[in-house]
């Protein structure tokens, strides 16, 4: 099974799979790469961290399943099996997801909602997110949010850590076929 995940900047989405791969061994993360610099209290695994030229490179070379420019930075999902017997998990943006379902129009898309705005730009200001970089995010938010209703399977609004694994999870169960991994 492969289980997208996605939604704007600052909705959890990083923080939500996080807690799912913790909780579920049969769950598998594609790194995404990018080349836009790492924030300063961000995990130095949340991506594959390359410059313009390396990613241009791969791109070159075929070595994405999809990739997109994004407020001035390349992101992109690089091709990749999961381990026998895991189910890949996605955390992508809604361009990327658009792409995967053209390619794989089995994968299942959940869209992670913040609850508002306000809290979305509290979030991105807490993640150590620039004033430019935040108005940029949540001008691009709404389109977002937008498509991502369009094309999402599931939608979950990321106001309690908690509910939001919990619900993620079920979610992620009831697509799996009987007896696990897919």
């Amino acid at each position: 099974m492969i289980f997208v995940v996605i939604g704007p900047g600052g909705a959890g989405k990083g923080t939500v799979v996080a807690r799912l791969l913790d909780q579920d061994p049969r769950l598998w993360l594609s790194r995404s790469w990018t080349t836009r610099p790492r924030r300063a209290n961000e995990a130095e695994d949340a991506y594959t961290f390359v410059d313009r030229p390396a990613f241009e490179q791969a791109i070159a070379e075929d070595r994405f399943v999809e990739w997109d420019e994004h407020l001035g930075n390349l992101y992109g999902t690089p091709k990749a099996e999961a381990p026998p017997g895991r189910d890949v998990v996605l955390e992508i943006d809604v361009n990327g997801a658009e792409s995967i379902r053209r390619t794989h129009p089995e994968a299942v898309v959940l869209l992670l909602e913040p609850p508002s705005l306000d809290v979305l730009r509290q979030r991105l200001l807490g993640r150590g997110d620039d004033e430019e970089s935040v108005q940029r995010r949540l001008d691009r938010a709404a389109m977002e949010l937008e498509r991502g209703r369009r094309l999402a399977h599931h939608v979950v609004v990321n106001d309690d850590l908690d509910r939001v694994v919990r619900e993620v999870a079920g979610i992620l169960e009831r697509h799996r076929p009987p007896g696990g991994s897919s």
